[in-house]
């Protein structure tokens, strides 16, 4: 029995749980959720067992298909009986907690050092997106999982959605689009704007907490993007810029608690892939008026077609098909187990699955903390990059010789 550790119980928590529930009901039942751990407690025991306890804070977000908009989800629905420890310092939980392996669900710059002890104690650890605070501290943390011998993963969904796996053959060699050679995704306006504060967690638009929609949202695109594109990124050049440097919540209709900001909230980056494709992203928390967004979402060009949202366009024909229905009866029944084991296709139960497969097997899962050190190169590459002037290499800030943005982050939690 893998018996699990939870650090860090805010809005998303609901997401994570519905996540393990899906996994409870498709047949898995070797862990167990043993321990939650929050800065206040009843923060944590609002989640243990329906019908007691504090209430839930309510969901953030009330987009569709957006996990800050999950909520009513709670530990007792799919492990009755089972007991939790509620803690609320996470060294206590890690060093005397009934847990085998800890999900990290706190803000950036906690990870490494959550990471450190748990490792120091032989715990398995799945940190949540970005990896770290800086390259430093993901460096740090991916050789004290090699030392310490344990599964170590990062908590990236995107590339576990099915829209991103169909994406992923359909642009293989063999696949009805061919390799890629292009990819454009880009969306204003659609989360927070203008000026609202995200998540209602103002440390995201902080610098020295590495803050800012580029390691925000960036380290999801990258990895869709050298997951489809079936290789690394070699460059990327990139702008920033901070559009509404005050930001708000919002209580009965007004704004109130305003927050001064110094990270962006916009950012724009082509990029150079060492197979040759290239693209463009952008994304902002800013936008007065109507969101902004690329087509139906992604787009794919491949050498025969391109994928835009369930779309393949194909040359020569003059209708699109479904990517989905394509993806069933063409691609090979090992692909399709390996993507979807047990039918599944929450990309929250997915990514936990593969962690949870890798502490079975003794190995690594497949979205590792060197995927992880990888997506977040690529993110710090677009703000490096625009504090440069210049486009960087992800070689050049995976091994801190492009690092100047990083500086001040780097000596506030003593990693240089």
């Amino acid at each position: 029995m893998i018996r699990i550790g939870i650090v860090g119980c805010g809005r998303i928590l609901a997401a994570h749980l519905r996540g393990y529930r899906l996994l409870r009901e498709a047949g898995v039942d070797d862990f167990q959720i043993t321990a939650l751990c929050s800065r206040k407690a009843d923060d944590a025991r609002g989640y243990v067992k329906r019908g007691e306890g504090p209430p839930q804070r309510k969901p953030v977000s009330d987009i569709p298909g957006d996990p800050l908009a999950i909520g009513d989800e709670f530990l007792s629905d799919f492990q009755p009986g089972v007991e939790v420890e509620v803690f609320t310092d996470y060294r206590e939980m890690i060093e005397s907690g009934p847990v085998d392996a800890v999900n990290d669900f706190t803000i950036h710059s906690l990870h490494h050092q959550i990471a450190e002890l748990a490792f120091r104690h032989g715990k398995h650890v799945m940190s949540q997106k970005p990896l770290a605070v800086t390259m430093a501290a993901a460096r740090r943390m991916c050789e004290q999982a090699d030392e310490a011998g344990v599964s170590f993963g990062v908590f990236e969904n995107a590339r576990f959605r099915a829209d991103v796996r169909r994406a992923a053959w359909a642009l293989s060699e063999d696949g009805p689009a061919g390799p890629m050679q292009m990819a454009l995704m880009g969306n204003v306006g659609t989360w927070w704007a203008p000026d609202l504060i995200v998540a209602e967690t103002p440390w995201r638009h902080v610098l020295a907490e590495a803050g800012g929609i580029a390691l925000d949202l960036g380290p999801h695109f990258f990895d869709m993007l050298r997951h489809i594109g079936g290789s690394e990124i070699r460059s990327v050049s990139g702008r920033t810029d901070v559009v509404e440097p005050t930001r708000y919540l919002v209580r009965n209709g007004e704004k109130v608690e305003p927050v001064e900001c110094d990270a962006d909230d916009t950012f724009y980056a082509s990029f150079e892939n060492e197979a040759g494709a290239s693209g463009m992203l952008f994304g902002s928390w800013a936008g007065h008026g109507k969101n902004t967004l690329v087509g139906d979402g992604p787009t794919f060009y491949g050498t025969r077609g391109r994928i835009c949202g369930d779309a393949l366009h194909v040359d020569g024909e003059a209708e699109p098909k479904s990517l989905s229905a394509l993806y069933d009866a063409h691609a090979p029944e090992h692909l399709k187990a390996k993507h979807f084991p047990m039918g599944l296709e929450c990309d929250f139960a997915l990514a936990q699955h593969d962690w949870l497969d890798a502490i079975r097997n003794k190995t690594q899962p497949e979205c590792s903390g060197r995927e992880g050190l990888l997506d977040l190169a690529c993110s710090y590459a677009v703000v490096e990059s625009a504090h440069a002037g210049r486009a960087v290499t992800i070689e050049e800030v995976a091994s801190g010789a492009v690092r100047a943005y990083q500086e001040p982050i780097d000596e506030r939690f003593g990693l240089t």
